[in-house]
């Protein structure tokens, strides 16, 4: 009995600990915005100071649906980021983190946090890549930090 006493214990500390630690990592970031962009489009977000432009995808590898590829692939989009004080910057940002290929999924401009959160359309076996430049459209994640 003491067994089961001892290992609830445990595991009502640990959540606690894990309710704090998340709360903690929280005050890091404020109010998070999605943007969506087709390819070329260019937005100002309401939200933080910063214009974001999708000038398009530089690769992708992804492995189109309805094929057996030996890895995923990936895609990796170049987006042009400005604030109104600030020279453009661009990244390429990644459908996945890669440190051995170079590949990252999101970086940080200014005190923003920006992630590539999707990438459309996906490839298929018909057509693979073929025909999709032009119709790219992305999703990015957009976090003001305290870093």
């Amino acid at each position: 009995m003491t067994r089961y006493k001892t290992l609830i214990f445990s595991l009502v500390i640990f959540t606690l600990a894990s309710c704090i630690s998340k709360k903690d990592t929280k005050s890091d970031v404020t109010d998070a915005e999605t943007i969506y962009l087709n390819e070329g489009q260019k937005k100002s977000l309401k939200e933080f100071p910063i214009t974001i432009k999708f000038k398009g995808i530089s690769e992708d590898s992804r492995c189109p649906e309805g094929v057996n590829c030996i890895w995923a692939g990936v895609a990796v989009a170049e987006i042009e980021i400005m604030e109104k004080s600030t020279k453009p910057v661009q990244l390429n940002l990644a459908t996945m983190d890669m440190q051995e290929r170079g590949y990252q999924k999101s970086a940080y401009f200014n005190g923003y946090a920006i992630s590539l959160q999707n990438v459309l359309p996906y490839p298929n076996a018909k057509q693979g890549t073929q025909g999709l430049k032009g119709r790219y459209k992305i999703a990015i994640g957009v976090k003001k930090t305290s870093k």
